[in-house]
């Protein structure tokens, strides 16, 4: 640290919570070149600009690890929904679901519809989808996974059944090429329709190709229903025969006969974890939101319509007010609605609770971008966990909070310049007061702004203040072999 250097911005007298999960401490951070150039004591740091923090939080840039922002990136690059939680980073294609590599020859079937039509699904190379994204400019930096499922579509002539050994081999030439593009791993959603008939040896052929470059597997298993133990232990088996780290996507116990499993579940987790690397997503909600499928529709829990081709006007309304409307049963009501997305109310509290709490859990809000009515965890995901868990509920101490959303994340998928305040690493910060940051969003009103977020940096840009984008859009891809080695 040169003390009569002048840097190109200093956040002063920041109480810094520095990704590692260790106590916060009170400093200067000082930015050049969009990296972190220098930590010191309080004050003792000049900048041509000067942020005073005094009383504020400032972390590294949050990681939001799982998204389905594959066409927002590039028809919303601003991404002000993200910026507004202190995101700087999206890790785009889970669940199965990547806007490439596939040239849509016809419409997408679900779930790979929740994310675009025909028309945007136009990239038959991963590489095309990449620079695609860096030629819109997104405001927050975008690293991506391949989805199982849309290679499936654009391979598989007949998705009723497993991939042939032709098929196969089309499959894993299209990751090849996205892994050597830049793709951060695989991701499955064998709960899906697109990919129900594969068995896991599809899975480990594919996940296999991800392990020998250096990615992950990303798994949206295939139960979280009454087989979620099975369906767990087929999700590392696959990582295990692949030698490469699994993630479990957005880890739940869902429906009233399995709530309080989670207990049962975060065992069987630590148990395989003893001998093979794994993760796990969560999102601080009670309910998810995927496609409205009649065969989800149980007349038990709440449903909340997020969207409906052929009935718009019904986006936001209860699944009961309608069907009580049109004088039928929900299931009934959910077949005239389709193609369309719900919002469900299948998990309970102390489920929740029980899985943020767990070790390995990064945050990840799991929204849907291009819903009518999202679901509130599109906009209000990290600060709730910040807010209402952290600081309200008292879960876990906000250095853990941090730790969760940044150096845990980074680490997981191999994103070596972020999740961390240090010399030399990405100048992507957030400067929040942890006394006021809370989510605004709620089921009725999804579309809102957290409070407490001051500023965030990408790349050493102000990207946003007090609520506000200020233009500024200094995202980029995070390609898996420039981002192992830290360039």
């Amino acid at each position: 640290m040169n003390p009569t250097r002048e840097y190109e911005l200093v956040v002063a007298d920041a109480r810094i919570y520095d990704g590692s999960g260790g106590p916060a401490y009170r400093g200067d951070v000082a930015v050049d070149g969009g990296r972190i150039a220098a930590i010191g004591a309080p004050h003792t740091l000049r900048g041509r600009l000067r942020e005073d923090a005094h009383g504020l939080a400032l972390a590294p840039g949050f990681i939001d690890v799982h998204t389905h922002d594959d066409r927002a990136v590039l028809d919303d690059p601003g991404l002000f929904n993200k910026l507004s939680q202190g995101v700087t980073t999206v890790i785009a294609g889970n669940c199965g679901i990547s806007l490439a590599p596939w040239r849509a020859d016809r419409e997408p079937p679900a779930p790979l519809s929740l994310i675009g039509g025909r028309e945007h699904f136009r990239f038959d190379r991963f590489a095309d989808y990449l620079d695609a994204v860096d030629a819109a400019r997104p405001a927050v930096n975008v690293a991506a996974l391949v989805g199982h499922s849309t290679l499936r579509i654009a391979e598989v002539a007949d998705l009723s059944r497993p991939a042939d050994e032709a098929e196969l081999g089309r499959m894993r030439a299209r990751l090849r090429e996205a892994l050597d593009a830049g793709a951060i791993g695989l991701s499955s959603g064998l709960f899906y329709r697109p990919s129900q008939a594969a068995p896991n040896s599809e899975v480990i052929a594919l996940a296999a190709e991800s392990g020998a470059r250096g990615g992950v597997y990303a798994s949206h298993i295939r139960d979280e229903y009454d087989g979620v133990l099975d369906a767990l232990d087929e999700a590392i088996d696959a990582g295990v025969a692949a030698r490469t780290p699994v993630v479990l996507s957005h880890h739940k116990c869902a429906g009233p006969a399995n709530w309080g499993r989670s207990a049962e579940t975060l065992a069987r987790i630590d148990q395989r974890r003893r001998s093979h690397w794994v993760g796990l997503d969560a999102y601080p909600y009670t309910a998810g939101s995927t496609v409205l499928d009649p065969d989800y529709v149980d007349g038990v829990i709440r449903v909340l319509v997020s969207w409906s081709q052929p009935h718009p006007q019904q986006a936001g309304r209860d699944l009961a007010e309608i069907a009580a409307d049109w004088g039928v049963d929900q299931k009934e009501a959910a077949r005239r609605l389709h193609p369309a997305g719900a919002v469900y109310f299948q998990m309970r509290e102390d489920d929740v609770r029980r899985v943020l709490a767990h070790d390995r859990t990064m945050i990840g809000s799991d929204g849907l971008p291009h819903d009518a009515h999202p679901h509130p965890r599109l906009w209000g995901a990290f600060p709730r966990v910040l807010g209402h868990y952290c600081r309200d509920e008292g879960l876990f101490h906000l250095a853990e909070a941090v730790r969760r959303m940044t150096s845990l994340s980074a680490d997981c998928f191999g994103l070596k310049r972020r999740g961390r305040i240090a010399p030399g690493l990405a100048a992507d910060l957030v400067l929040f007061d942890p006394a006021t940051i809370a989510d605004r969003a709620s089921y009725a009103e999804p579309r809102q702004a957290a409070a407490g977020i001051r500023a965030v940096w990408v790349d050493g840009a102000c990207a946003l203040r007090d609520a506000r984008a200020t233009g500024e859009r200094r995202g980029r891809t995070l390609r898996r072999e420039e981002e192992r080695h830290g360039r």
